[in-house]
């Protein structure tokens, strides 16, 4: 849970929320970017290109938000960004965006970075299962709201 909740856009949804969070493009690559190793303002702005003054907010707004916490530099001159562990469970998300990426946003051939494991292997698709096992679709899958009653049939 966040230490300063926003507004929320739809309070019984965890997307929404979600994406109250993190949902645009700069606090999204300032998390892409703390989990490749940045931690510097410098760094930051540096891998992203984001305006200082717009780096400044969503760094904060990080903070506030239990996503990233500030600790001193090893010289204790400067603060430095560290992901907390709900910043770390964003590992999925961000992998979900750039396998979705990888699909629909390249063409044939064109260069693009690569998520590895740690022998150099491309990550498999994340394929959402169901309690089964087997694969969970739109189709297959449904949302129960704050009041639905039962269990959803299939």
């Amino acid at each position: 849970m966040s230490r300063v909740d926003p507004t929320w856009t739809d309070p019984t949804c965890p997307v929404a929320r979600t994406l109250d969070l993190v949902g645009d493009r700069w606090s999204l690559l300032i998390i892409r970017d703390a989990m490749d190793g940045a931690r510097a303002f410098t760094e930051f702005q540096q891998r992203t290109g984001v305006a200082r003054n717009i780096l400044t907010d969503r760094l904060r707004r990080l903070v506030d938000r239990g996503l990233l916490e500030r600790r001193p530099a090893p010289s204790g001159r400067r603060q430095v960004y560290v992901l907390t562990d709900a910043g770390r469970d964003l590992f999925a998300t961000v992998v979900a965006l750039r396998q979705w990426g990888e699909r629909h946003a390249f063409g044939p051939g064109e260069a693009r970075s690569e998520l590895v494991d740690r022998r150099g292997r491309a990550l498999p698709p994340l394929r959402p299962v169901d309690a089964d096992g087997a694969p969970a679709t739109p189709e297959t899958a449904t949302v129960r709201r704050p009041g639905d009653q039962g269990t959803p049939t299939a």
